[in-house]
């Protein structure tokens, strides 16, 4: 003997039957619901923070007076993602540009996270001539940067030129094979990237080009600024000390002012 299944959204009861009373949520259920509910909430926040934006925290003053030690960044990861077909139809990405700020792998090191800025695309010439920085034949203004030490160094300030302190081995190839005419020329799927805080930044002029694939993203919003010293945040954990000089005084040394406030790119124009 066949079933037959009706096709009605709710079958009617047969004449004379009682109603049946639905069945409720016994308290066993109601926990694997909060469970299935976290889970998901916690599956969307990875998603999220893996794919979209990632945290990121300013450890040193490379790049003062715009970032500054302690300032917590959101970075977006999509805008430089590599595009295809569907992507470039469905997400605008875009190009890395000239005046960018940009988080990246340091390539000496792909387990560090570095902030810089870009200052030479691919194509671009670079020089400095004392401390003024020549972009394809033409001096370039940057109101962002500040030189905080007195002293003239013959290879930081007037590059490229023979280094007359230990550079990495990548800066060596860098200069041995692209320089031309006293210019610094840099190659296809590389970029040349410099701190703000021109004097105190360990960058390209040191271990050399940013390649392409270790762009990150570039940095949207500072969420937090803190005002805690450089060992406290060095490290990629959470030391006992940081926590607790937080704790108690996360009121007095939070950047108040400096919390939420966006971050913007700077289009490197020529003089």
């Amino acid at each position: 003997m066949s079933t037959t299944v009706s096709t009605d959204t709710a079958a009617k009861p047969s004449q004379g039957a009682e109603p049946q009373p639905v069945a409720e949520q016994t308290p066993a259920d109601r926990p694997r619901g909060v469970v299935a509910e976290w889970t998901v909430t916690i599956l969307l926040l990875l998603f999220g923070t893996t794919t979209l934006v990632q945290a990121f925290v300013i450890p040193t003053g490379s790049m003062e007076d715009s970032l500054l030690i302690g300032d917590h960044l959101l970075v977006d990861k999509l805008s430089y993602a590599p595009s295809d077909a569907v992507g470039d139809t469905l997400l605008p990405y875009l190009d890395v540009q000239r005046g960018d700020i940009i988080v990246f792998r340091y390539p000496i090191d792909l387990a560090q996270t570095f902030v810089k800025r870009v200052i030479g695309v691919p194509g671009d010439h670079i020089k400095i001539v004392e401390k003024q920085v020549i972009l394809n034949g033409k001096a370039i203004e940057e109101p962002y940067k500040v030189h905080k030490v007195d002293y003239f160094d013959s290879y930081r300030d007037n590059f490229p030129s023979t280094p007359n302190v230990q550079v990495y081995e990548p800066a060596l190839a860098m200069l041995r094979d692209n320089v031309e005419n006293g210019e610094l020329v840099v190659p296809e799927g590389k970029y040349f990237a410099m701190g703000d805080n021109r004097d105190l930044s360990l960058d390209s002029r040191y271990w050399g080009f940013v390649p392409r694939e270790n762009i990150i993203g570039k940095p949207l919003i500072i969420y937090w600024s803190y005002d805690a010293p450089t060992e406290h945040l060095e490290d990629s954990s959470i030391s006992i000390a940081h926590l607790q000089d937080v704790v108690f005084h996360f009121f007095s040394k939070t950047r108040w002012t400096r919390s939420f406030n966006l971050i913007h790119s700077y289009p490197l124009e020529r003089q």
